[in-house]
């Protein structure tokens, strides 16, 4: 079981943690993890690009002149591509990005993502993050203490004025542990989680 050392407020360590091997601990699987950031990715786009093609758009039934002798390239309807207001060559239609992973691969994906950040010394564990009032200054001073800038801070479900204190850190995201995943792991430099955090993380994916 991986050790890792547990911070205070002030930045100074105040004991340590074992970490669960059965979520910290796995075997990486690279292949998975990048599935699971290309699903999460696709997953998003609403897929709701249309344009018409020359049979959807109206008019056009009539041929704009006769087929000879006016000195006009021949021309059978006001509609073909070539035309304004005429039809887009193999236009786009609605369709569905979905991605879809089963549960099984998902979960290994995530325990990945988290044993990586453990391996590269980037799993940062904080004793408590309570705040008293909302206040962005007093956030951004804990993670100057902790010496870290672009984060993703995991918080229990009784943080809220933690969340609500670090909304304006463009470099900072907050997430609760059932909202956590792959992407949001790997695109911040470093993750900062809470001891009720961690034991939640364990209780629910090892």
């Amino acid at each position: 079981m991986a050790n890792v050392s547990v911070y205070n407020m002030e930045g100074k360590e105040v004991g340590t943690l074992e970490l669960s091997d059965a979520v910290f601990g796995v075997d990486v699987n690279e292949h998975l993890v990048h599935l699971a950031v290309v699903s999460q990715l696709a997953n998003k786009r609403q897929g709701t690009q249309k344009a018409k093609t020359r049979a959807e758009v109206s008019g056009g039934g009539r041929k704009p002149w006769k087929q000879k002798g006016t000195g006009h390239a021949r021309q059978g309807s006001t509609r073909s591509p070539q035309w304004t207001g005429g039809g887009v060559v193999f236009a786009p239609a609605p369709r569905d990005y979905t991605i879809r992973l089963n549960k099984k691969e998902r979960r290994l994906a995530l325990k990945s993502a988290l044993t990586s950040r453990v391996n590269e010394n980037k799993f940062i564990v904080v004793d408590d993050l309570k705040f008293d009032e909302i206040k962005t200054k007093k956030f951004q001073t804990v993670l100057n203490n902790l010496k870290v800038s672009k984060a993703l801070v995991v918080v229990g479900d009784d943080s809220t004025n933690a969340v609500m204190s670090a909304r304006n850190i463009a470099s900072v995201k907050t997430a609760f542990v059932n909202t956590i995943n792959v992407y949001d792991i790997l695109k911040y430099n470093t993750v900062v989680a809470t001891k009720t955090a961690v034991a939640a993380i364990e209780e629910v994916y090892a």
